[in-house]
């Protein structure tokens, strides 16, 4: 088994990571569960890459993420920082007292449990006072998510959670790269952080490698990049794989001239310090997922993390898969899955050959057509959009590699479809489209769908079926659109891919034009607001020659040229 470490940072990280993990738990359930449909028997995953086993100090066994969270203090819920399994109430102190005066405790009131999560407690200590119905449940998510806890079903260990002390505030406060930058680097939390790394990772017999989600739209980003630092001088053949997210909201925040230039600073800033301490960077986050061509069969309110976030972690999940596959036989191949990897064969495949691109695109279709005969009804590929902003789309590119995980095809009449004519199924598309061909393609295929579990949002439109297949014939709703949710859609197929290729150009030459204009040309209206980031003249060239040298890599030529970019 080789095991995997996931890191998420930041508050929209965490809303990813809730429903991610959310998805991992509905499968551990369903391997259980006597009335699960036989594909969720045949999963073929060994969930001890993500997942360590322990137990209690009353010795009750326990299963638990490989993770670390950070957020701010207070953004837990009514969530306790070391979760719900390891119950741990501090004894009162022991020392010498020296004050004899008054003593007055002030607390604030616990965050009041949601229905959600109200039935989840009643349910692990067996109370039966009152039936909460699936009905309410979904109701009262919909209406009132605050935070990740609130629809998260896991349980997580003591070691897991961290809220940043000092950093109970307004997260518009917390809003670029310099602000964050020594939040972590200075003082005592930075380090407590690096021993919860230290004791994930040293009762792994074989780490395959870290996977790390950061909101990268504030602060976190520099909270993120001072743990990269600490990754990389202390777990140097670790590879990271990072995934650099923002929700829709984030796009609606700037309001003027001076809110747009400080982003702009900061997407570049960000975006080329955390590009430098990883192995491979996939920038996730689209202005507005409704309007997106991946929402074809989705309604989404992009106000909502909640709803946007889950779309988000579907992607994710899918891609996280092949590491995660068990491998049968010598060749890796048996009839209930193809394409197993570890992280490190994924990030070598995509950043290590060809142009060396350390960027890549992550495309989604949710859910993708189903097949007739030997053929899906609809091309998959073109059906797969990006999640990755500032792309540009139709590009032809010969040096293109990419790598494509599909999973839980439907047949005609809900019929399971078997690796083998999945496979053949995409490679026929590969030869049929019209589109240029990548130079390396590689294809993981599993029968294995994604499960919806309760506390997933709302998102289908009528179309999507209870198994996630595509309806001919959807009943008319009027008025607003109408949405399906966990309770009438189970589980869908999936596919997913990692590009890298030139169609990242757009993403990257806007940063480096960011710094450029803004920070280093005379007299740029930036470079005081880099200052007072903590930037000198040196650093700040040194940020946009990176950017320059990454954009060379995929466009020697320097051909600028963005018209055709989101």
């Amino acid at each position: 088994m080789k095991e995997l470490v996931t890191f998420q940072v930041g508050s929209y990280a965490n809303f990813i990571g809730s429903h991610f993990w959310n998805f991992q738990d509905e499968l551990l359930g369903l391997l259980e569960d006597p009335q699960a449909h036989l594909v969720f028997k045949n999963q073929n995953l060994d969930m001890d890459v993500l997942y360590r086993t322990g137990e209690t100090q009353q010795g009750v066994p326990t299963y638990t993420p490989r993770l670390i969270s950070v957020d701010f203090q207070g953004s837990l819920g009514s969530m306790s920082s070391r979760g719900t399994l390891y119950n741990h109430n501090p004894s009162p102190s022991s020392g010498v007292a020296t004050w004899t005066g008054n003593v007055s405790t002030q607390a604030s009131e616990p965050h009041k449990k949601n229905l959600f999560l109200q039935r989840l407690y009643d349910e692990g200590h067996e109370i039966n006072e009152s039936e909460i119905l699936d009905t309410d449940v979904v109701k009262s998510l919909e209406d009132g998510v605050e935070y990740w806890t609130d629809f998260s079903k896991v349980h997580y260990h003591p070691q897991s959670l961290f809220e940043l002390n000092g950093l109970w505030m307004d997260p518009k406060q917390f809003n670029n790269y310099g602000i964050g930058r020594n939040t972590v680097s200075e003082g005592l939390q930075g380090d407590e952080i690096n021993e919860r790394l230290r004791f994930f990772m040293e009762e792994c017999d074989h780490v395959q490698g870290i996977q790390f989600m950061v909101d990268d739209s504030g602060g976190f980003s520099g909270v993120a990049a001072s743990l990269l630092e600490n990754i990389a001088d202390e777990y140097t053949n670790v590879p990271v794989l990072l995934f650099s997210v923002r929700s829709p909201n984030y796009y609606n925040t700037l309001t003027s001239r001076k809110l747009s230039i400080t982003s702009n600073l900061h997407d570049a800033v960000s975006f080329s310090a955390l590009s430098s301490l990883c192995k491979l960077i996939v920038p996730v986050g689209l202005p507005s997922l409704n309007e997106s061509r991946v929402s074809q069969y989705l309604n989404v309110e992009d106000v909502k993390l909640y709803q946007s976030s889950a779309v988000y972690a579907s992607a994710i999940h899918s891609i996280n898969l092949p590491f995660r596959m068990k491998k049968m036989g010598p060749t890796g191949e048996s009839s209930n899955e193809s394409g197993a990897m570890d992280l490190y064969e994924c990030i070598r495949m995509l950043a290590g050959q060809g142009m060396q691109n350390t960027v890549a695109i992550l495309d989604a279709a949710m859910p993708p057509p189903s097949m007739t005969g030997k053929r899906f009804q609809q091309p998959l590929l073109g059906n797969l959009h990006p999640l990755t902003p500032e792309t540009a789309h139709d590009v032809d590119d010969l040096q293109a590699i990419e790598t494509l995980m599909v999973h839980g095809v439907l047949g005609a009449g809900e019929k399971e479809v078997s690796v083998s004519e999945v496979r053949e199924a995409v490679e026929t598309e590969y030869e049929n489209t019209s589109s240029t061909r990548p130079r390396f393609s590689h294809l993981s295929v599993s029968p294995c769908p994604l499960p919806i579990p309760l506390p997933f949002p709302s998102i289908f439109n009528n179309l999507v079926g209870r198994r996630g297949d595509l309806l001919s014939n959807c009943p008319t709703v009027s008025g607003s659109p109408s949405r399906r949710g966990p309770l009438d859609v189970h589980s869908i197929p999936m596919a997913a891919r990692l590009r890298s290729t030139t169609a990242v150009l757009p993403f990257l030459e806007n940063r480096l034009g960011y710094i450029r204009k803004f920070g280093i040309e005379r007299g740029s209206i930036g470079a005081n607001v880099l200052t007072s980031w903590g930037f000198g003249r040196e650093e700040i060239e040194d940020i946009g020659e990176n950017l320059s040298k990454m954009v060379l890599s995929l466009n020697p030529q320097q051909d600028y040229s963005s018209d055709d970019s989101d």
